[in-house]
């Protein structure tokens, strides 16, 4: 195919869409069959009716193929594990007897069996549940899900493709089951996978799929050769069939590496490759393994993990260099759009020329179809959109929000001095213990309790003006005492405020930060039916006054026992966030560790003797490449660094993660240089603990005890048991007991109960270490 033809047939495309509706319809009718309030088949009729929606949106706004089976009640990977038949031996009799209720036990858990275990997909806040493999594991077809939903959107008259999680990376992604020895290797397990893709190939073909896109996100990471030779042996053997779909390979978040020829090599008949990072190095990759010729490309140009606008002509630029490489280019978003929220239109409190800075799904599918209009028909045909993009560009780099000269000024003014406490952990250590008095194996949680109906409905009152400001703090006041009442009767022996006044653990310091911009809709999801909105990060980053200090005072005046401050850190305040694009990370990261630092010093002047800043997203944010990381954890270190050194050595400094791969960043966890660190290990059986120990870790650490994202409640006997396990890794006089992650989400009865286990559990363990 010539380039003139090349251009003249782009189309374009996405490879997923946000799952949730408009008003987060699919949270509230999976959280209402949760409850008992509706049945499987109100459940399943909203599902069917959000698809439809999806689909008509996506072509009414030009995309010319959409995706399907990128849908899914909970998680994808999780229907993927259902699709290929790998369900657990503890969760088959469920899944026999009601295949939804089946499907959601593995996600939850219930109070007899544990749920799968929960990890960060990638570098994104999105959380997958982890497929668990053995040298025993069966696999079997089942692609009725895959099938139905292709057929939902043919029916409307659409053209569609399949999108799957490719073997490779599902093999890549799983985990020993338990019981199965820590070396096992799920990729062993790829001639035994394959047949079952093809076989859920063979019958999309018959269902009338033309193209099928498999996900192989896992390419762009470090490969080694045997994994490299086994994507080469998959995509070999499935493409060899006759009786598939063609086959889209498709890869994102960072450039694919090595990985690059032998896809391209592949007899398959497409790839999908993302140029959002640095368009030339990845034109010239692909030039260097000879292009695609025969092949089609999908250019993900649209950046689909960020919110702002496009740049039209750059995009269109790179396009332009690549259509001499494949025999046709389209174009797309750089990943799903999973990651980003539904429509900038629903935001009527923004300001309209901020808002138009802004692009949500709605509006990168509208840029997609710009650009591919432009790509076929030439720039002349897309004058009026380019126009207006340039402007939009322009306003943004020209704006007063995105610059402050006095924080840009205290950032360059920042010392080495500035980012280290006054003394090591050797000497801090003691001080601590003399000043906080508490016995071996204290307990704490990690900051949230229980965000009630009431209090929910008490900040909308607030926002809708039905309630005044001293009532709702009145009622915020009334929230921590019976917080911190429960925990004194439960015994715990550091407490928290349990953050009443916090819609979320980011969202609350943004909108007491300037340089950020809060949504009202933007909903993206996080696991399950956990939806958050990350804030808008649009400029330079300072504190006008204290955010926190009132409520943890407040805690503090109620109890003689330490109630810790609770603090976002730096790295996870960026993470969490839409984060600006035109400076590097590292100076927006130092801006605001320093606004940070501010509140920091005031708790400690305020007598707060425990400060935790909890930077979950440290291991999230690691760039998928190793070449990459070193400076990204210097700056990041760096700013948690910059953040808590200026308090006194006995003040002791708590941070926290979860649900993510901590082994890859425990010299980092060490450079953070917290006195003490709670990590969740409940459904990884405290892995974390021996990794730190592996490593020489010589703080203090929480390996969490409780798995707070199902809903079973731990028995005191199986907690205690987690703690032995601890134990054999961590010194008891190094050693803390905690959940593995704030309570936020859980309900009253359930974390009462679980709370008052673990106290038992570490009282339990206490007499036998004869300390009790």
């Amino acid at each position: 195919m010539t380039t003139e033809t090349a251009a003249a047939a782009a189309r374009a495309t996405v490879y997923g869409y946000p799952r949730q509706g408009l008003n987060r319809e699919l949270k509230k009718a999976i959280e209402g069959y949760w409850r008992g309030r509706t049945g499987a088949g109100a459940l399943r009729a909203t599902a069917a009716g959000l698809r439809r929606g999806n689909w008509l949106e996506l072509a009414e706004s030009g995309i010319d193929e959409v995706p399907t089976g990128d849908f899914s009640y909970y998680d994808h990977v999780l229907d993927t594990t259902v699709m290929v038949g790998a369900i657990p031996e503890r969760h088959r009799a469920a899944v026999a007897a009601d295949p939804l209720d089946g499907y959601f036990a593995m996600a939850r858990g219930t109070q007899d069996v544990a749920p799968l275990e929960m990890t960060k997909w990638f570098d994104t806040n999105y959380h997958y549940l982890v497929p668990e493999l053995g040298p025993d594991t069966v696999f079997a077809a089942d692609s009725g899900k895959q099938v139905g939903e292709f057929a939902e959107a043919r029916a409307l008259g659409l053209t569609a493709r399949p999108v799957l999680v490719g073997p490779v990376t599902y093999l890549l992604l799983a985990k020993p089951a338990p019981g199965v020895p820590a070396d096992f290797d799920p990729l062993t397990l790829l001639d035994r996978l394959l047949p079952v893709y093809a076989e859920v190939l063979a019958d999309l073909r018959a269902a009338g799929a033309e193209w099928a896109q498999l996900d192989e996100p896992a390419l762009v990471q470090d490969r080694t050769p045997a994994e490299l030779n086994a994507t080469a042996r998959a995509y070999r053997d499935l493409g060899a069939r006759t009786d598939r779909p063609s086959l889209l390979v498709a890869t994102y978040f960072d450039r694919l590496g090595d990985a690059l020829p032998v896809l391209a090599e592949a007899p398959v008949e497409g790839l999908a490759l993302d140029f959002t990072g640095p368009a030339a190095a990845r034109l010239d990759a692909l030039a260097a393994v000879g292009g695609l010729p025969g092949k089609r490309l999908v250019a993900g140009v649209v950046d689909g993990r960020n919110i702002w606008a496009d740049d039209l002509e750059k995009s269109l630029t790179t396009l332009g260099a690549l259509l001499g490489l494949a025999d046709r280019v389209d174009v797309a978003a750089s990943c799903s759009l999973l990651h980003v929220p539904l429509d900038t239109a629903l935001e009527r409190d923004f300001d309209p020329q901020l808002l138009r800075w802004l692009a949500f799904a709605r509006q990168k599918t509208a840029e997609l179809a710009t650009l591919a209009k432009g790509l076929a028909r030439g720039t002349e045909a897309i004058t009026a959109e380019l126009a207006v993009n340039r402007a939009v560009l322009g306003a943004r780099a020209t704006s007063p929000l995105t610059r402050d000269s006095a924080v840009r000024a205290r950032a360059a003014a920042v010392t080495e001095a500035d980012t280290h406490r006054s003394q090591p952990y050797t000497e801090r250590a003691p001080a601590q213990r003399a000043r906080l008095g508490l016995p071996l194996l204290p307990t704490t949680t990690i900051g949230s309790f229980p965000q009630t109906t009431a209090l929910r409905t008490a900040r909308a009152d607030l926002r809708a003006g039905r309630l005044g400001t001293e009532g709702y703090e009145e009622r915020v006041r009334g929230e921590i005492r019976e917080v911190v009442a429960f925990q004194e009767k439960a015994g715990l022996d550091v407490l928290v405020h349990g953050e009443p006044e916090r819609n979320d653990m980011v969202q609350y310091f943004a909108e007491q930060l300037t340089g950020y911009l809060a949504t009202r809709h933007g909903w993206v999801q996080s696991y399950g039916t956990r939806y958050v909105r990350p804030p808008v990060l649009a400029g330079d980053i300072s504190r006008p006054g204290p955010m926190t200090v009132r409520w943890t005072a407040y805690a503090q005046s109620l109890t003689g026992r330490p109630v810790k401050g609770m603090l976002t850190g730096p790295v996870t305040m960026l993470a969490w966030s839409f984060v600006r694009d035109d400076q590097p990370l590292g100076d927006t990261a130092r801006q605001l560790a320093l606004a940070l630092r501010d509140e920091v010093n005031d708790l400690e002047a305020n007598g707060t003797s425990v400060i935790q800043v909890d930077e979950p997203a440290l291991r999230e944010t690691l760039p998928l490449r190793a070449a990459d990381r070193p400076a990204y954890l210097a700056w990041a270190t760096e700013a948690f660094r910059l953040t808590t050194g200026g308090v006194r050595p006995d003040t002791q400094i708590h941070t926290h993660m979860c649900y993510a791969e901590f082994g890859d960043i425990v010299q980092a966890i060490d450079d953070l240089d917290a006195d003490v660190i709670s990590l969740e290990a409940a459904r990884s059986r405290m892995r974390i603990a021996h990794e730190l120990a592996a490593h020489g870790y010589p703080r203090e650490a929480g390996p969490g005890v409780y798995d707070i994202h199902s809903p079973r409640v731990p028995s005191a006997a199986e907690a205690a048991e987690l703690l032995r396990t601890g134990l054999g890794a961590i010194p008891a006089e190094r050693l803390w007991v905690n959940p593995d992650c704030g309570l936020k989400t859980r309900g009253w009865p359930e974390t009462r109960a679980s709370l008052e286990h673990l106290v038992a559990a570490a009282r339990i363990v206490r007499r036998e270490l004869g300390t009790g």
